[in-house]
């Protein structure tokens, strides 16, 4: 596909929506407030117009610090109209990441909120390009230009001309889970967004003007980025954004109050909801379609949520660096457990740690090419040069495929475990797991023995944590040997009350292979 080498994103996903038939259509539903695509418009453009009033210029980063609301998107969309570069934080972080953040991306304005605010405020010097602090519950009065995000946008203009960009321009910055040590920036061009969007989001979720489209995912992840915003807007679809804390509870309120049709998670929260549903009695109904991605879906985990609600979950694969899914299940075509197919467009590489394609049923480090890839690591010279060759990103993940050209996880490169001269996959170790019915969550990493081989251990969430005992383990050990290679079982396991995740939900098994990490899983009980 071609982009124009002139391409500003926000005129793509926010002007011609409204200018051609979605103008009164509603664009976004935050609690009982709603904004039409022509007033997310005006919105995006009083905000184009007040940073460049604040002195913010093009190319300059504004950071974004704040929940799933309407005021994400309109800073995100009118920093990219402006010709500037939007950094969008994590919330869920600790305050001191969140600083390291919004200070190496050298922020001249931040968006955010008072409770998010509050315990930065102290750490103002720390962020000396910082320039501007838009508060969107506050800011009017304040010292160290503290400013109200409703006041700025009310004494700017509505109409704003685009400042022109070309396609291979910096348009926004996401950073990395964190799922494998320190985030790192990744640059994205304006012309990133439609190759994901018309790559997966057109031909994959098939969003429409009735679609009415939610997720449980943050949007400072490229995940729902992508779902909640252009893909939707593309489309004249309805968005439901929810800054409050993500539960099941919560989830099913939301989907039957809206009537959503389209529902974005991941494998955590999916399970969660299976669980409560135990319970009660969500209605579902209106959903046509459910997506995940960020961690691997176990097979059991699909067909669990697939008797209970009626309703298939397209289980794909993605990257912050490749911007969003590249790797994707159809509807009408899913292998549960799997990943599904790569998407026409993208050019996918399986190889050995010789770099030589691995055939069918090998595993081998994945490799992509695509028209949405990340041009680098801001200030990261060498872990760029690690991931990039050329056209080719490495994922840093190992994939078999099979004979009818599936991809099945086999988990981080570094998470592959060596086993009595046998490669064994935690992912798989782990759906194994998952499939018994005690078993809530799990995650398996490498453990050296007496002899210092390595082995497996697993780390063991249960549906009822009173059921932790030395015979419960040994019943799962015995699971997991009936269900695979007798190599495979985990040598020792561990019940813990929770998982280390990022906040996207991916698990950190780094985490639990350091030994300050492993405390943090407390309380548990070995077997």
């Amino acid at each position: 596909m071609a982009v124009p080498l002139e391409f500003n994103a926000a005129v793509e996903y926010i002007d011609r929506p409204a200018s051609e038939g979605h103008g009164q259509r509603t664009a976004l539903v935050c609690h009982d407030a709603a904004l039409t695509y022509a007033e997310l418009q005006q919105a995006v453009n009083r905000f184009a117009n007040a940073i460049r009033s604040l002195g913010v210029e093009a190319e300059q980063r504004v950071a974004i610090l704040l929940p799933n609301r309407p005021e994400f998107v309109i800073a995100f969309y009118g920093t990219l109209k402006a010709g500037a570069v939007a950094a969008p934080v994590s919330f869920a972080v600790t305050p001191r990441e969140q600083l390291f953040l919004i200070g190496e991306c050298r922020a001249r304005a931040l968006v955010t909120n008072e409770e998010l605010w509050a315990p930065l405020r102290a750490r103002r010097n720390d962020l000396p390009f910082l320039r501007s602090v838009i508060l969107v519950d506050g800011g009017n009065g304040r010292s160290g230009g503290e400013l109200a995000f409703d006041s700025i946008l009310g004494a700017s203009s509505s109409e704003f001309a685009p400042v022109t960009t070309s396609r291979d321009d910096a348009a926004f910055w996401l950073h990395t889970s964190g799922s494998t040590g320190t985030p790192k920036w990744a640059i994205h061009r304006h012309g990133s967004m439609p190759y994901s969007e018309q790559l997966y989001g057109r031909p994959v979720i098939g969003l429409g003007p009735d679609d009415v489209v939610f997720s449980g995912s943050p949007c400072f992840h490229a995940y729902s980025l992508g779902i909640l915003t252009y893909f939707s807007f593309r489309a004249g679809a309805t968005v439901v954004l929810s800054p409050e804390r993500t539960t099941p509870a919560h989830m099913f309120e939301l989907i039957e109050r809206h009537r959503v049709t389209v529902f974005a998670s991941v494998p955590t929260l999916y399970g969660q909801m299976l669980r409560l549903a135990e319970n009660e009695s969500p209605d579902l109904s209106s959903l046509r379609l459910c997506v995940s991605a960020a961690e691997a879906l176990p097979a059991e985990l699909y067909r669990r949520f697939c008797e209970r609600f009626g309703v298939e979950i397209l289980d794909g694969i993605g990257s912050t660096e490749a911007l969003h899914t590249f790797i994707s299940n159809r509807q009408g075509e899913v292998k549960p457990g799997s990943s599904g197919h790569s998407l026409p467009g993208y050019d996918i590489d399986l190889l050995d740690s010789e770099g030589r394609r691995v055939g069918p049923g090998e595993v081998g480090n994945l490799w992509v090419r695509g028209g949405s890839l990340f041009t680098g690591y801001w200030h990261q010279v060498e872990a760029t040069r690690r991931v990039l060759c050329g056209e080719w990103y490495s994922m840093g993940d190992t994939f078999v495929q099979d004979e009818d050209g599936y991809f099945w996880y086999q988990g981080r490169s570094d998470d592959m475990l060596r086993v009595s001269g046998h490669w064994v996959a935690p992912a798989e170790v782990e759906a194994t797991l998952l499939a018994h019915p005690a078993v809530l969550e799990a995650a398996v990493v490498g453990k050296r023995d007496a002899d210092e081989l390595v082995k497996p251990q697993a780390f063991v969430v249960l549906r009822d944590a009173s059921a932790a005992s030395d015979e419960l383990g040994d019943a799962l050990k015995k699971h997991v040997k009936a269900s695979m290679a007798a190599y495979s079982y985990p040598r020792w396991i561990e019940f813990v009350s929770e998982l280390p995740k990022t906040a996207t939900g991916k698990i950190q098994r780094f985490k639990l292979r350091e030994p300050q990490g492993a405390a943090s899983a407390s309380p548990r009980v070995r077997s």
